[in-house]
């Protein structure tokens, strides 16, 4: 695996190595052919300069095959079928050509960039490659090469085996392509993925501080305001400060349980959540009970058939119902309010009015960055739905409507 990563990494370096072991096996193979085939006699071919030149043209540039790769193999295929046509001795053509012209032919194709020019010089070089074959099998009349069949046969043979670096090149070219796509397509993918995390991770923590604060907010205020009547009435009306208490109380607990219910929640990644269910619109009489107790009576108004919605719609509503009615605690002078309910064929509208009354209102969350309406507009955003809030008739209207386009009925 290492030396397999270290030729990678050092291209250049290793197809030098190959091109000095071609030149070096052509010289012997050359002087080998000539002892076997003419003797004594013919060795002194093998140090002719015009073989020497012919046998380095055809293996020496293939330690540039990946760097020139249509140049390294002109020059290969040049050099051999210069070779076979101009030497005018007998010339044993040598193994090693062959093989230098599989791995330029190779290199040409694998290496050289995508282009007009590289497919040109391709095809030149095939053919030159084809029309030394057929010049040398079909048209030479030396006995050994048989009858015509044979020759049509030696001809298709050889056609075919110098195809294949050209196939095989082709194919891994491919390949390696291909791996580079999705090399590319799953890096993207991790980005994609990692993205989707963010994202996920700031909208869940926009949730949980959506739901602290619809919590935590609605009980507070209760609290408060139920301190302030404890504090007016203690000094004349000592026997009503119990019930106040009771108030703060009840409110307190509420609160520490749906922080239990929330935090616990979170705590339990991998177990079943086996606390109490996210409130719904079956739950607002409680809601309201403890308004009437923190001094805001609201009347409930219902238009059209209740039913049950989906689960994300009757906590998105109890929220902004659950949230309008702080708002009015905290900020308004009214000691009522009228909540209307309609229950459409398409939406589900809400809407919270408080009525005036001679107490000055404190100044209202309607100013941008109050997170109260912040919070509101998600939930009304979320399913689609829209959100108004502002002074009507003297006094202060929340209106949000939720589509009810495929909830179940």
């Amino acid at each position: 695996m290492l030396k397999a990563a270290s030729l990678r990494r050092h291209p250049t370096a290793t197809d030098t190595v190959l091109a000095l072991a071609f030149a070096a096996v052509g010289f012997i193979s050359v002087h080998a052919a000539l002892e076997l085939f003419g003797g004594q006699a013919h060795l002194a071919k093998a140090s002719d300069p015009r073989v020497i030149a012919a046998l380095l043209a055809m293996t020496l540039p293939l330690a540039l095959r990946r760097r020139f790769p249509l140049s390294v193999a002109v020059v290969v295929v040049g050099a051999f079928i210069a070779a076979r046509l101009a030497l005018p001795f007998e010339y044993e053509e040598p193994y090693v050509g062959v093989w230098a012209i599989y791995l330029s032919l190779y290199g040409c194709v694998r290496y050289a960039a995508r282009a007009r020019a590289s497919y040109a010089v391709v095809t030149v070089l095939s053919l030159a490659v084809v029309g030394e074959i057929a010049r040398e099998v079909l048209f030479t009349h030396e006995p050994a090469m048989g009858p015509a069949l044979t020759r049509w046969f030696l001809f298709f043979y050889n056609v075919i085996v110098f195809a294949l670096p050209l196939v095989l090149a082709w194919a891994v070219r491919a390949s390696r392509e291909r791996e580079r796509l999705l090399a590319a397509q799953t890096v993207e993918l991790q980005r994609e993925r990692q993205e989707n995390a963010r994202r996920a991770v700031l909208e869940e923590r926009v949730r949980i501080a959506r739901e602290l604060h619809d919590v935590v907010a609605h009980h507070v205020s209760v609290m408060g305001i139920q301190a302030g009547a404890a504090r007016a009435v203690l000094g004349t009306h000592p026997e009503k400060v119990e019930d106040v208490l009771g108030t703060i109380e009840t409110s307190s607990r509420e609160a520490v349980a749906e922080l239990h219910r929330l935090l616990g929640f979170l705590r339990r990644v991998d177990q079943a959540d086996g606390m109490a269910p996210q409130p719904d619109l079956s739950q607002l009489d409680e809601l309201l009970a403890t308004a009437a107790r923190a001094g805001l009576t609201v009347d409930v108004a219902v238009a059209g058939e209740r039913r049950p919605l989906a689960p994300t719609v009757e906590l998105s509503a109890y929220r902004v119902i659950q949230e309008a009615v702080t708002n009015a605690l905290k900020h308004s002078g009214a000691e009522t309010a009228t909540l209307h309910l309609e229950f459409g064929p398409t939406e589900l509208a809400v809407e919270l009015r408080d009525h005036p009354n001679a107490r000055p209102p404190s100044p209202r969350p309607d100013a941008p960055g109050g997170h109260g309406l912040i919070g509101m507009r998600e939930r009304v955003r979320l399913h689609g739905g829209h959100l108004r809030v502002g002074a009507l008739e003297g006094g202060f209207a929340v209106h949000a409507t939720f589509p009810l386009e495929g909830q179940a009925t």
